[in-house]
């Protein structure tokens, strides 16, 4: 009987294991157009949430998202997502193009945003690798469609 229960119980880790999302919280930076730092945390075994902070045109920019995690091409550690969110944003004018904001102007953007991203957790150092392209659409302030959010993330994990 005590082999048949400890059988049992090393099933059920090895069945939890294989199961279990790669990482629970990552944190790293954000390298891209407008680089940063990422916060992924799991809440569940294919649902997480990401804080980023990033700067923008010498102001910076606080995004919240949502997002799903999927096997890819049937390799165990690397993960697609797709996500959606909001942000809240603080620009300075001065510093973006002329045919994107007025110098002088200081901007307060509120908007929605997508993502869609490829990602790679390490076995040998807790390292995570990331690449997503995160578009948004700003709706309060300087309005408008915004699809350079592409970034590369690279994050501690635990």
């Amino acid at each position: 009987m005590k082999k048949i229960v400890i059988t049992c119980l090393i099933v059920f880790c090895l069945v939890s294991i294989s199961y279990a999302q790669d990482y629970n919280t990552g944190i790293g930076l954000r390298a891209g157009p407008y680089y940063g730092l990422t916060v992924k945390h799991f809440t569940g075994e294919k649902s997480a949430f990401e804080f980023l902070l990033a700067s923008r045109w010498r102001g910076f920019e606080i995004t919240g998202l949502y997002e799903i995690h999927n096997q890819a091409f049937n390799t165990e550690r690397l993960k697609w997502y797709y996500g959606f969110g909001a942000h809240v944003g603080f620009w300075n004018g001065d510093y973006t193009h002329s045919y994107w904001g007025d110098p002088g102007i200081n901007y307060t953007v509120i908007g929605i945003d997508g993502i869609l991203g490829l990602e790679y957790s390490f076995t040998e150092v807790p390292i995570n690798l990331g690449i997503d392209w995160k578009p948004a659409l700003n709706l309060v302030g300087y309005s408008g469609f915004w699809a350079d959010g592409g970034a590369l993330s690279i994050r501690y994990i635990f």
